[in-house]
Parts: C-alpha cells; sequence; structure tokens
C-alpha cells in the first residue's frame, strides 16, 4: 500500500489530464484510429493481456483491467511459463508488445493508468486505482529487462516534443514507469543506460531523469551513479539542483561523500544565484560531527553573498535573458529576486543549525577564527543572528558572547553592519527581534567597546524598516533611559536625539513614547534631562512642528516643574523652560514669503512669557537663578537663536548685572561688613578715580544677614527676589556669552570687569585665622571661594582675546587664582566641618565630601610632588612678578619670610576633595598655555621689565593649568566603563564639575589636545632645560646648594603632568578607529617633527621611531621616580601606536633599568620614600620585567645578585647594582619578582610529542632557570620573614606550583630517559623549595594568621600532587624502584620541629612535600634529604636527623 501511495502521488497527477487529451483526441481523430488490425489477427502480446484480465482500447479511451493488477502479472507469468514455446514465447511477447505500441496513441494508452470495469460487475477488482499496463508488465521479471529496454529506446521519439496541451510530458511518465519497482533484474544495466541517455537528452529530461534515480535504482548503484553525478555536476551547472537533490537521495558512503562534497564545493563561486540555497542546504545537510568546521570554514569562505547582489540594470538584463532563453521559464521580478535567493540561502543555513548541534557550534567556531577586520563577511553577522534567532543548543548565548568579543577586539565594525543593512534590509527583516535583542544586550553592556554598535544597530533598523520595527526601536530605546543607568541613558538619548534630526517626520509619530521618559526623570543626571528635553522641544517645537500634539502636555509638565518648591524638581523645570526656548526661539531658515526669516511674533511673545515665568519662579532662591543663567548661557553658546529674542536677553542681562553687582568706586566704602572692606586685585591703577568695582563682600554680608532673617521669620522673606554672591559667576558667564554672540566675539563693551578690582578685605587676616570666631571663619573662606569663582570665570571670559594688554591682565588673574589658592588652603585648615558655596548648580544637592581635618592631605602633601597647589605662597610671590603696579595687598604677599610660607603650606588643606565648589574652566582656557614659560634664569633685578613686553606663564599657573587638562582628559578621553561605576552609589558623581565639557565629544577633546601639543612639548623642553641647567650648576648633583626646593617641586610638578597629559592623549582608544588614523598621525607628526622636519610625508612607522626618539632624549633630567614611571609609560604607549610594538621593547626596557639603577633623592636631599614611590617602583619594575628579553635572566640578575648586596649592606645602604632596592622596597621587588616568574613559566610552551631533541633539551634549560629563580627566591623567606613576603611566597608559590605540575611535569616524562642527570638535578632543586613552602604553612598554623593560612590547603594539596605526580614519571619511565616516601617533619621557618605535634606523629601522615631519589644517587645526598624513607607495610619509622643543612643552599 505504501508504495501505491508514493507511486499516486507521482502518477495521479498526470494521468488526469492525460484523459482528457485522449478523449479529445477520439473525437477530432476518428478515422484514422478506428481501424485496427490487431482486433482481427490477435498477436501473442494482446491474446495474453485479454486473458490475463486487461482489455485494450483504442482511440482515446484508457485501457481496461478486470482483475487486481497483481492477478494479472501472476496470469501472464504463468501463461509464458507455461506455453510450450517457453522461452521463445517472451521474445514473441515482446516483438508483438513492441509492434502495438509502435502507435503513439497506443503507447500513451499502455502508459496511463488502466480503469477498472465495473460494468461487468467484477467484484475481483476492488482498488480505484490501477497501474499502467507497462508498469505491471515490468513487475513480471522475465520480462522486465525486455520491457525497460524497449522503453528507453521509445524515449529518445519523444525528447523534443515538449509538454502537451494537457501538461503530458511522454518522457517524465516513461521514467515515472521505472519508478519504485519491487526488483530490478539488472539494476547496473539500467543505471547505464539512464546515464547514457542523461548525456543526450535535453536539459528538461536531463531533470527529469536525474531526480527520479534514487527512486529507481537500488542501494548497490548508488555510490556508482554519485560519481557519474558528480562529474555531471562540474561539467553542466544547469543541472545542480536535480543533481543535489538526487544525491542527497542517495544512500553514500563517507569517502564518497566528502569528495562529492569537494567538488561542489570547488564550483560553488560559478553556481548560479537560483541554485545556492539548494547547493548551501546540500552542503550543510551532508556533513558529519568530524568535519563540521572544516566544511563550514570552507563554505564560509566560498560563499560571496556581497556578490548575489547585481546592480539593477544588470540583473533586468539577465531576466531578460533567462525569459527568451526558455520558453518555460517565467522571467523573475528584477527589484528583490537577489534578496530573494539570499533568504532561501539563509532558510538553510537556519534549518541545518536548527535540527544538528555540530553545525552551530561549526559557524561559531569558524566565525571566531576571523582574525582580520578585511575577512569578515555580511555573511558572519547573518548567521549570528540566525543562530541568536533560533536558539539551537542555546546558541543564542553563544551568538551573543561571540558577537561582544568581535566587536570589543575591533574585527567586527560599524561599516561592515552598515553594509548589511544597506544591501539586505529585505532579508534582515525577517531577523529584526534578534537584532531588537542583541542591540539591548550590547546597549547595557558594561564594556564601553561595544555600546556603539548596539546604538548603530538600532540606528540602522529604525532606517531601513517597516513602521512596526520603528516602533519597537523607539520603545526599547525609551526602556534603556528609564532604566537609569549612567552610560546606558546617555547613548540612548543620543541615538533618540540623532533619529530626531535624521527623521524627524517619522519620530514625530512616536512622540508620545519618548515624553514617557518624564515620568521617569528621577533617575536622569541635569546632562541627561537637558538632553531629553532638547529632543521632546525639537519634536514638538520644531520649524515643522511634527509632533506639536505634545506641546500642550510639555508646558504643563515645565509650569508644574517651575512651581515646584523641591529644589531638584524646580532644577528639571527650569532646564526644561530653557531647552523649550531654543527651540521655539531658534533662528529660521529664509523661505520667499516670510520675513527676513524671522520668528512669528506670537513665537516670539511665547518665548518672552517663558523666560519671563522661569526668571520669577527662581528669583526667591539663588541657586535656581544660577542656574537658570548657566543654562540660558549654554543656550546661547550651543544654539542658533533668533536676533530678537537674542537682543532681548542681551538687553536684560546686561541691565541686571550692572544694578546687581556693579558699583563706581568712591572714596569710601559705606555698610557695617565682619571684616574691614577694600578694595582689591586692581589692574586697572591708572583709572581708579571714576572706575568700577565687584562689590563682593557688601553682597556677600548682606546675603549672609538675610539668610538669617529667612531663619528668623520663615514664612515673610521667602518670595522676595535675593541678591546673592552665589549668582555672580554665573551671571558674568550669561553676560559674557550674549556679547560674544553679538558682536562676533568682541568683548570692548565689557572689558572693563577684566581688570577692575573686586571690594574684599585686606587678606593679612589669613594670618589671624585662630582669632576669628567660627562665623568670621566661615565668611572669610566663602569670600576666598567666590573670589577664586569669579576670577576663573573672567579667565574663562578673556582667554581668547589676542590684545598683549589683555593676555597680560588675564595671566595676572591666573596668578591671583594660585595666590588665593595657597590663602584658601590655609583658611580651610583652620575651618573644620566647613561646608563651601556650590559652583555648578547643575549637580545634585553639595552633601557629602567635606575632609574631616587636614591632618591626613598634610601627610599626602608632605610625600607627593604631583598635588594640587603644590606651593602657592612661594609660586605667588614669584610669578606675580609681571604685574606692573601692584596693590598694597599683592606687596603683602611677598614680605612673608621664606621659612614661615614653608611653615603656611605645611599647615594647608589640599583642595583636591573641593574641586566641585569652583567654576569649570573652559577647553579654551588652555590656550594661555600656548604662551612661554617664566622661570627665574629670565628675571633680572630691575623689576623684570626685559620680559614684560611678552606674555609669559608662570610655574605655578603652569602647573595648575595643567592639573586642569589632565583631569579634563582623564574624564574625556580615558575608557567609559569608569563612568558608569557610580550607579549604586548614589552622591559620587565624578561628572560634577565637567557640565561644559560633557557637551564636547572625546574626537574634539583629542582635536584640541593635538592643537596644543607644539605649546606642551615646548613647555617639556622648558622643563628638561631647567633641570640641565640645575645639574650643570650643581655639577650633577640635585640637592645643590643652590636648588630651590620650591620652584624644584613646581618645575617636577609640571614636567610630571606634561608627561601625563601626553600620555592619557595618546592612550586614547579612539586613536585606533579608522576614521581618525589622520588624527593619530598628526599628534605622532608634532612629536617627530620637534626632532625632525617633513612629518607630513613620513610613514606610521617612521612617525613613531622618531617620536620614540624625541620622547627618550628626556631620560636624562627626570626629578623623580614617578615623573621617569610617567616617562616610561608614555613612551609605551607611543610605541603602541605603530603597529610593531616589539621593536621598541629593548629601548623601553633599557630605560626602565636605567631608572631602577638610578638614586632618587628630593630637592632637600633626602632619599625618596613612602607609598607612592612604592607604587610608581611597583609599576616601572613591572615595566622592566614585561618589556626586557629573557624575563627569567632577569629575574636572576635582581635575586640573586642585587639582593645578595642588599643582605651585606648595612641597615639603610642599598644594593649596588639596584639602588632602588633596599630594605624598604624589598616587598615591591619581591612582589613583581614572584609574579612576574610566575607569568613567565605560564608562557613557556607545552611539551609536545613531535619535539626534537634540540627543542626538548631548550625548554629544559629554560624550566632549570625558572626552577632556580624560584629556589632563591623562596629561600629569601628565611632572611625576609615579615607577613606580607610570607603571604606573596605562598600565593606565588602555588602558582609556580600548579604551572610546574601542567607544563613542566610533561616535559620531565618525555625528557628522563634522555637527560637523566639534568632532571633529577631539577627536581632536586625544586624539592628544596618545596620543602621550604612546607615549613611556611607550618608556620602559618602555628601563628594562626588568617590571612596565611588561607593560603594552606590549596598549597598543600598542589604540595601532595607534585609528590604523586613524580612518582608516576618514575612509574612511566620504569623507574619506580628509585622512589621513597616518608614522614616530613612540621619545622617553623628557622628549622625548628614544631613540637606540638610529635604525639600525632605516626597517626598523621604529612607526605605532601616528598620527593624522589632515583639510584644513582650517593649515600650522602640520601642522608641529605630527611624527607624521604623507604615505605614499608606496617612499618614507619621517623626520621630525627635536622633538616636545617637542607635548604641552606
Amino acid at each position: 500500500m505504501m508504495r501505491k501511495k508514493r507511486r499516486s502521488s507521482v502518477d495521479k497527477g498526470e494521468g488526469a489530464p492525460g484523459t482528457t487529451k485522449a478523449k479529445k483526441s477520439r473525437s477530432t481523430g476518428h478515422q484514422q484510429k478506428e481501424p485496427a488490425p490487431e482486433e482481427t489477427n490477435e498477436s501473442v502480446f494482446g491474446v495474453f493481456v485479454r486473458e490475463a484480465g486487461v482489455t485494450l482500447k483504442h482511440g482515446g479511451a484508457s485501457n481496461e483491467i478486470a482483475v487486481d493488477q497483481v492477478v494479472f502479472q501472476k496470469r501472464i507469468q504463468q501463461q509464458l511459463q507455461k506455453s510450450p514455446r517457453y522461452p521463445g514465447i517472451i521474445q514473441e511477447f515482446t516483438t508483438s508488445l513492441e509492434s502495438h505500441i509502435e502507435d503513439a496513441e497506443r503507447f500513451r494508452n499502455c502508459l496511463l493508468p488502466c480503469v477498472p470495469r465495473t460494468s461487468a460487475g467484477d467484484s475481483s477488482c476492488v482498488n480505484s486505482f490501477q497501474e499502467s499496463l507497462l508498469r505491471m508488465l515490468l513487475g513480471i521479471e522475465t520480462l522486465q529487462t525486455f520491457i525497460i529496454n524497449t522503453l528507453l529506446e521509445k524515449l529518445p521519439e519523444f525528447m523534443l516534443d515538449g509538454t502537451g496541451d494537457g501538461g503530458l510530458s511522454i518522457p517524465r511518465i516513461i521514467i515515472n514507469q521505472l519508478k519504485w519497482l519491487d526488483r530490478v533484474v539488472d539494476s547496473k544495466e539500467l543505471a547505464a543506460k539512464l546515464m547514457e541517455l542523461v548525456s543526450v537528452a535535453p536539459v528538461e529530461v536531463q531533470r527529469d531523469i536525474i531526480t527520479s534515480l534514487p527512486e529507481i535504482l537500488e542501494d548497490s548503484q548508488h555510490n556508482d551513479i554519485a560519481r557519474e553525478l558528480n562529474s555531471l555536476l562540474q561539467e553542466n551547472t544547469q543541472l545542480t539542483v536535480p543533481i543535489l537533490d538526487a544525491l542527497s537521495s542517495l544512500n553514500l558512503s563517507p569517502s564518497l561523500l566528502i569528495e562529492v562534497r569537494g567538488a561542489i564545493m570547488a564550483t560553488l563561486a560559478a553556481v548560479q544565484l537560483g541554485d545556492l540555497p539548494v547547493v548551501v542546504k546540500f552542503i550543510l545537510h551532508s556533513v558529519s560531527a568530524s568535519d563540521a568546521y572544516e566544511v563550514v570554514c570552507n563554505l564560509r569562505k566560498k560563499l560571496e553573498l556581497e556578490q548575489c547582489l547585481l546592480p539593477s540594470v544588470l540583473q533586468a538584463s539577465q531576466s531578460h535573458v533567462k525569459s527568451k532563453g526558455s520558453v518555460t521559464s517565467t522571467p523573475t521580478p528584477v527589484a528583490g529576486s537577489s534578496q530573494d535567493s539570499v533568504a532561501l540561502i539563509l532558510d538553510g543555513i537556519k534549518s541545518a543549525v536548527r535540527f544538528q548541534k555540530t553545525i552551530s557550534e561549526a559557524w561559531l567556531k569558524a566565525i571566531e577564527s576571523v582574525d582580520k577586520v578585511v575577512d569578515h563577511k555580511v555573511i558572519d553577522l547573518l548567521v549570528l543572528f540566525i543562530l541568536h534567532l533560533t536558539n539551537a543548543n542555546q546558541s543564542r548565548r553563544g551568538a551573543e558572547r561571540l558577537l561582544k568579543v568581535k566587536v570589543r577586539t575591533g574585527l567586527i565594525q560599524e561599516a561592515l553592519l552598515q553594509r548589511t543593512f544597506r544591501d539586505y534590509a529585505q532579508v534582515m527583516r525577517g531577523y529584526f527581534p534578534s537584532i531588537l535583542a542583541l542591540a539591548q544586550s550590547l546597549l547595557r553592556s558594561p564594556d564601553p567597546c561595544v555600546v556603539p554598535l548596539g546604538g548603530h544597530m538600532y540606528r540602522h533598523s529604525f532606517t531601513a524598516f517597516d513602521s512596526y520595527c520603528q516602533q519597537e526601536v523607539v520603545g526599547s530605546l525609551v526602556t534603556h533611559v528609564c532604566s537609569g543607568v549612567g552610560g546606558e541613558v546617555d547613548v540612548a538619548l543620543e541615538l533618540l536625539c540623532g533619529l530626531v534630526t535624521e527623521k524627524p517626520s517619522e519620530m514625530a509619530q512616536y512622540a508620545v513614547f519618548v515624553k514617557g521618559i518624564l515620568d521617569y526623570m528621577d533617575n536622569l543626571t541635569p546632562q541627561q534631562i537637558r538632553r531629553l528635553f532638547h529632543l521632546l522641544s525639537r519634536l514638538a517645537f520644531g520649524q515643522q512642528q511634527q509632533g506639536s500634539h505634545i506641546q500642550d502636555d510639555m508646558h504643563i509638565v515645565i509650569r508644574k516643574q517651575l512651581s515646584s518648591t523641591v529644589p531638584k524638581y524646580k532644577r528639571i523645570g527650569i532646564i526644561g523652560a530653557v531647552m523649550i526656548v531654543g527651540s521655539m526661539g531658534a533662528s529660521r531658515v529664509k523661505v520667499k514669503e516670510s520675513q527676513n526669516g524671522l520668528i512669528p511674533q506670537e513665537a516670539l511673545r511665547q518665548v518672552t512669557a517663558l523666560l519671563d515665568l522661569v526668571k520669577s519662579s527662581s528669583e526667591s532662591s539663588p541657586e535656581s537663578a544660577a542656574l537658570y543663567y548657566d543654562e540660558l548661557a549654554n543656550l546661547i553658546l550651543n544654539s542658533s537663536l533668533d536676533p530678537q529674542v537674542q537682543e532681548n536677553i542681551a538687553k536684560s542681562v546686561l541691565d541686571d548685572f550692572q544694578n546687581d553687582f556693579v558699583v563706581d568706586l568712591g572714596p569710601e566704602i559705606s555698610g557695617s561688613f565682619p571684616f574691614p572692606a577694600r578694595v582689591m586685585y586692581n589692574l586697572d591703577e591708572e583709572e581708579s578715580q571714576g572706575g568700577i568695582a565687584i562689590n563682593l563682600l557688601p553682597v556677600l554680608a548682606k546675603d549672609i544677614q538675610s539668610k538669617a532673617e529667612q531663619q528668623s521669620q520663615t514664612k515673610k522673606a521667602h518670595k522676595c527676589r535675593r541678591l546673592s554672591p552665589l549668582c555672580l559667576s554665573p551671571f558674568f558667564r550669561l553676560l559674557r556669552l550674549c556679547e560674544e554672540k553679538q558682536h562676533n566675539g568682541d568683548l570692548e563693551e565689557i572689558d572693563a570687569l577684566l581688570g577692575c578690582p573686586l571690594i574684599l578685605t585686606d587678606m593679612d587676616v589669613v594670618d589671624k585665622m585662630e582669632s576669628l570666631s567660627k562665623a568670621e571663619r566661615e565668611f572669610l573662606c566663602a569670600l576666598l571661594f567666590h573670589t577664586i569663582n569669579w576670577c576663573r570665570e573672567i579667565v574663562n571670559g578673556f582667554c581668547r582675546q589676542k590684545e598683549v594688554e589683555m593676555k597680560m591682565k588675564v595671566m595676572n588673574r591666573l596668578q591671583n587664582i594660585t595666590y588665593l589658592q595657597s590663602l584658601l588652603e590655609r583658611a580651610l585648615a583652620e575651618t573644620p566641618g566647613y561646608v563651601p558655596p556650590v559652583a555648578n548648580f547643575d549637580g545634585e544637592s553639595t552633601d557629602g565630601i567635606l575632609p574631616s581635618s587636614a591632618a591626613p592631605v598634610n601627610k599626602a602633601k608632605k610625600e607627593g610632588t604631583g598635588k594640587k597647589r603644590k606651593a602657592p605662597g612661594k609660586n605667588s610671590s614669584e610669578s606675580s612678578s609681571q604685574l606692573e603696579e601692584m596693590t598694597e595687598a599683592d606687596k603683602t604677599q611677598q614680605d612673608h619670610p621664606e621659612k614661615e610660607k614653608e611653615k603656611e603650606v605645611r599647615q594647608g588643606v589640599s583642595l583636591v576633595s573641593y574641586r566641585q565648589f569652583f567654576r569649570e574652566l573652559d577647553m579654551e582656557v588652555l590656550s594661555v598655555l600656548q604662551c612661554g614659560l617664566l622661570s627665574r634664569s629670565l628675571l633680572d633685578s630691575e623689576l623684570h621689565t626685559k620680559v614684560r613686553e611678552e606674555v609669559l606663564l608662570g610655574p605655578a599657573e603652569l602647573v595648575f593649568l595643567l592639573e586642569d587638562m589632565l583631569r579634563k582628559l582623564e574624564f574625556s578621553l580615558t575608557a567609559t566603563s569608569a563612568k558608569r561605576l557610580p550607579f549604586l552609589k548614589g552622591r559620587t558623581d565624578k561628572s560634577v564639575g565637567f557640565s561644559h565639557l560633557q557637551q564636547s565629544s572625546s574626537k574634539d577633546i583629542a582635536s584640541c589636545c593635538i592643537q596644543l601639543l607644539p605649546a606642551l612639548c615646548s613647555h617639556l623642553e622648558n622643563c628638561h632645560n631647567h633641570f640641565q641647567m640645575r645639574l650643570s650648576e650643581n655639577n650633577g648633583v640635585v640637592d645643590g646648594p643652590a636648588t630651590d626646593v620650591q620652584e624644584h617641586q613646581l618645575m617636577s610638578s609640571s614636567y610630571q603632568l606634561l608627561l601625563q597629559v601626553l600620555n592619557t592623549t595618546f592612550s586614547w582608544s579612539g586613536f585606533s578607529q579608522p576614521g581618525q588614523r589622520s588624527l593619530r598621525k598628526k599628534a605622532l607628526g608634532v612629536l617627530a617633527g620637534r626632532l625632525k622636519e617633513g612629518g607630513a610625508e613620513m610613514s606610521l612607522e617612521q612617525l613613531v621611531k622618531h617620536s620614540f626618539e624625541y620622547l627618550v632624549n628626556f631620560r636624562s633630567t627626570m626629578p623623580s621616580l614617578s615623573t621617569a614611571l610617567c616617562l616610561s609609560q608614555l613612551l609605551s604607549t607611543v610605541s603602541e601606536r605603530g603597529g610593531n610594538p616589539a621593536a621598541y621593547r629593548e629601548q623601553t626596557a633599557s630605560l626602565a633599568k636605567r631608572f631602577l639603577s638610578q638614586v632618587w633623592v628630593t630637592a632637600t636631599g633626602e632619599k625618596e620614600r613612602g607609598n607612592k614611590f612604592n607604587e610608581a617602583l611597583h609599576t616601572l619594575l613591572r615595566i622592566y620585567l614585561e618589556h626586557v628579553d629573557d624575563v627569567l635572566k632577569a629575574v636572576e640578575a635582581i635575586a640573586g645578585e642585587g639582593i645578595p648586596e642588599l643582605l651585606n649592606a648595612s641597615k639603610d645602604e642599598s644594593s649596588a647594582s639596584w639602588p632602588t632596592l633596599n630594605r624598604q622596597t624589598f616587598l615591591v621587588f619581591y612582589k613583581v619578582l614572584m609574579a612576574e616568574l610566575e607569568k613567565a613559566v605560564r608562557k613557556i610552551p607545552a611539551c609536545k610529542i613531535s619535539d626534537n631533541a634540540e627543542v626538548q633539551s631548550e625548554k629544559l634549560l629554560t624550566w632549570n632557570l625558572a626552577v632556580r629563580d624560584f629556589h632563591i627566591l623562596v629561600n629569601l623567606v628565611k632572611v625576609f620573614d615579615s607577613r606580607p613576603v610570607l603571604n606573596v611566597c605562598l600565593k606565588y608559590g602555588r602558582l609556580f606550583l600548579e604551572s610546574f605540575l601542567k607544563l613542566g611535569m610533561p616535559l620531565l616524562d618525555n625528557s628522563f630517559k634522555r637527560h637523566k642527570e639534568d632532571v633529577q638535578n631539577l627536581l632536586k632543586t625544586f624539592q628544596l623549595s618545596t620543602r621550604q613552602l612546607h615549613h611556611m604553612c607550618g608556620h602559618s598554623k602555628i601563628n594562626q594568621d588568617t590571612s596565611l593560612t588561607n593560603h594552606v590547603p590549596a598549597l598543600k594539596k598542589s604540595l601532595e600532587l607534585f609528590v604523586y605526580r613524580v612518582k608516576a614519571m618514575l612509574t612511566l619511565n620504569n623507574c619506580q624502584e628509585a622512589f621513597w616516601i616518608g614522614n616530613l617533619k612540621n619545622r617553623t621557618l628557622k628549622g625548628e620541629e614544631i613540637l606540638s605535634q610529635i604525639p600525632q606523629r605516626n597517626e598523621e601522615k604529612e607526605d605532601d612535600d616528598q620527593g624522589e631519589l632515583p639510584q644513582e644517587q650517593s649515600e650522602d645526598e640520601a642522608q641529605d634529604t630527611d624527607s624521604e624513607e623507604s615505605m614499608k607495610v606496617n612499618k614507619k619509622e621517623d626520621v630525627d636527623e635536622d633538616d636545617s643543612t637542607d635548604d641552606s643552599d
């Protein structure tokens, strides 16, 4: 029954139309077909068939059968066999059959199914479907071969006829007769004849024959026919699909399958696009677990999907040729036809991946093995999406992990993703859920390297896909924003802003989704809120007004937030309102009918009303007012406002500022204040009559008084406007930016503010801080903070002015800042618990960062050289020498004796922890670095008039600017993962004080640094020259009598900061991105150009080479070890920028060794020491050992030479060959040596069976040296037995032992017979080390030190493993009798037996560190190892000899 069903599906569909055709032809051609001579003189064939139960019909009627087909076959067979003419009757039967089917109509009847004869009422024929007459005769084995031959001979007659009117193809019906026969008598002959037919038949018949082969032939013929089909496949690519269909159904041997697959793979490039899906499917469904990886790799290499996409013109022409070439083929639509084929290919891959675990694993491995960017293809991304989507065999996690790894290493880049979306958008649509999930995962990753690609996936999905996908993308991005995770929110907001800019009309449809973020603003930072309102206001109030339906909602939210009494919500309202003003008041593009492109009057009225609302809402709170000024200033700086809006803002700002903070200078200052008022820091002395001043002291005093009144009368004065000094700096910033915008950068209207004085008090009061009350001290600190912030904003404002006089005044203001900071340090030291006034108003509340006392800071200040404001008192007197005329206050700052100033410096508090209370300096301020450096050598005795024409930077100001620059670079250019961490810690936001900087991209910051590089190099050279001159003056001694301690500290700090700034700049990860290579070349060109002209023409390698040479020249003037470390790190960074860092390893190592071999002393003559020195030493020593050629020899040089020298030296002396190695730094050296030794042995190549004797010997020598180094280091514990040293030894001792077991012991296994002596000596040396480790374990237990005992269990386990591993090695080499095992006593580090364990000795088996004694060992050697004894059944003897001699060597 199964056979009939299979066959019916093939034949039924063709039989039905054939019947109708037959009926048609009977009615039309009746006269031709009517005469039938066979009826009168029946042939043998006719008689036999009729007697067996089949009636042959003529014309269009089908043959009728009266019996079951099995009965029919049996009767025919019996008739033939019983005939007296047998076997000749068979020939007669076939001959008469041939003559019967000569007529085409009768032949067709014999091929079509017989119909049951129902009129006679014969119940024996029960089946409605019967086979054709020829098919039934083929079932008779004696006739089969003859009939097959007859059919195959007839087939060529019909080859070229094509398909008849009824869709009947005679060749196909003939081939169908041969399918699914119960038995084929001569299968081999049949196969040969079919293949002969294939060689001559037209394509359509070839396809029919080939696809039918698996159903015709027996299994025994499958391999032979597969070989023939394989060769045919290589000759004719038109037959690819049928041949592969046939091959996939054949039962092939594995070797043949590999051969066939290889041949197909070889012709893959020539296969037509439409046939590719079948080819790929066959290849993937024919792999086994063993060869899956190889096959997939080859397929991935050969499958060029990029070539599947033809240009539209070529596609159209190909389609036209196809339709002309064959009548039957229908021309495929041009658009999307190639995409359809790609989709089918991917479906083939998807089905293979889903059902075969080995395939999914092979694809992951194949993609993972690609190690070049150019080698990655579109197929890689598509397959990763497939694996992620199907999740077959948990491949989703693997695909996600692999994608992240590839993105992190830079192998899969945005260009590949862009190409995939551009060319395969239709295909990619099917994988959208997977793309969305991967984009979410990448965006949430804590690794900053992979986040951008997630963003690109979102962006391309929105651009390329339909509205459903766009909605999902926006929804997903909104979810990211509402998550509250810092980095994730930033990227999602950035993407939404980008989409609003690129696709405003599409994004407007989803404005309601974005508006939903307003409910989750509690988790957003001010910068993120700014970005959110920017994109919402663009949607709602942009020029096109696409999202006008959310305007009312926006207004409601803003008014609600502005009316809130909670500062946090009011802050949100102010930021949002200013952003809406930016969108509503943006300057319009000129249109034909509009008047000059100005905004409509209604919009202007709304903008003015909104600004008035914000102003009135923020008046009662100085913090809110200051934030409003800052936000408005940012808007004016970054946006292009309509001229009318701009003018309205500027006018009100100028009037209000003058009224609030500017007063005319009079002879007296009226009012009662906590301190006597005095005009200070006037740079325009000649205009003192009728000049102006900033009334800071009166405003501050009034503000404090009004605060006190408010506290006493809480309700009354709450609504009135408060004038506060908090608003001074933000207000000036707003004023300055308005003037800049209106006058194209010219500040002539307000230049009086640069030189005008401030009403302060005499700063001598800082010296009398002890006598002041707490309120007075806090008042003075507040006054200093406000003054410094005013000066910082003044510098921000005027730093870009070109006139020399203005530049000079800016420099003077910088000097004021450095001097005032020195006073503030001292004032804060006397005012513990003081909370400074807020300076950055867009951050959270000002809780938190108060240093409880100045004591710890003092200690840090004494040790370090890189702290903020090292010696402000001194530097101010020195650098203020450029002031033409000084106020009395300025003179007083020079009157302090030197010793007093040093004392004051020591008392000061570091301002590092107060950074957030200072106004942010703009990046433009760093342009001041382009001025030259003023040093004492340039000054003369006549009030330094010679250098006054040139604006020069003092050392203190240089340090001040460089510290600020370094902070900015570390915030912008270092990896952003650090910025993501504070998510769990509420208040420690590292972005406070960088709000202006955050609005610039890292690329902009890097470009700015590169512009400053020539100036930085000049300062670097000046520092180098300064120290070189000092060394020559002092005959090479750092601490000579002519050394000025504070100048030395400042110049040293400058030197170190310059190197750190350069290192941070060159470490920027963006340089490795394809788009920034020109920037990297430009940066290196600056350094190389200092040494050699023509940097633009040099290759990258040459630039790196000359840059390296330039920087190495500074090595001779390093003032401290930390500066030397910075230089080494910078050299290492620069060498990595060229792609061949190995070329500079030796130079870096020799430089690090030079620094390690140098005596480092401070300017006072003391040797450098302390935690910072030790940290720098640790890093520098690591750099040396990482870059040196042979780590093991370097470790031996230090451990074998340097440390013995230290042991022989007196207590405070250092090692002669390594001056940085002394008893204080021994732990640093020991830790690095152990760590690097362990790292080095892990890199020793593992032993391979294929290694020859020479390679084995070399590896054995390496291990010998490593074990010797380890022995030296472990033995040092006897001398240096402090807990930290023991801790290091236990930790790295175990790691070394594990590496030895894993990598060293297999080598000893293979080398034992060939190098028996060497192996024995190595094990003996190692045994001494392991015994010492065993004693350390005992020592840890006795002392009950948990930090040490934590390491003991794992170490004991490794020691025991070592014993049994050695035994296994001896057994392997048939020397097991050379192994003894005995009890090892527990001893202290000094070799004394631990007595507390004597009673348990017979019960405990301490065999953790027993070794082997090959038979060749002498008796003396045997006695010398007290841990071994022959092991006998039920008998153990204690070994009592003292083993202290064992470890002496």
